[in-house]
């Protein structure tokens, strides 16, 4: 890889690559999605620990997560976990992939699927924990 391919990424992009936040596992976690994309072959795995707040909210207290891919699903994994940290499950689950390309100053066009692929991975946990928790 040359520099004048990292030319084209924020700097926020790059931190976030570089040294990417909330990165690992959560050891039984309250809920866990998993998404890929075929095409480019990203993969990302985010894991969920929720509780509740005074209020009675469901609050997503810690988030975690693994991937497998370029530069730019690095730096969104990261950033949407940062996005959703301390956040309530319905504030979470409105975070979009805009939201997750403005917070890192944009994407590169052709990278613009991993900012969807961090929302989505984010709302397949969700969806899990909330399945998970039906079922007690």
């Amino acid at each position: 890889m040359t520099t004048d391919m990292f030319m084209q990424y924020s700097q926020e992009v790059l931190e976030h690559f570089t040294n990417p936040h909330n990165q690992g596992v959560i050891k039984d976690p309250d809920g866990v999605g998993m998404v890929g994309n075929p095409v480019c072959g990203d993969l990302m795995k985010i894991y969920l620990k929720i509780k509740k707040n005074k209020k009675g909210d469901e609050i997503i207290s810690d988030v975690k997560f693994e991937t497998l891919g370029c530069a730019s699903a690095i730096a969104t994994s990261s950033m949407i976990t940062d996005l959703a940290k301390n956040k309530t499950i319905v504030e979470a689950k409105k975070i979009t992939r805009d939201d997750v390309a403005d917070a890192l100053n944009g994407l590169p066009p052709i990278k613009l699927h991993c900012s969807n692929l961090a929302s989505e991975a984010l709302v397949a946990a969700i969806e899990n924990y909330e399945k998970e928790n039906k079922k007690k």
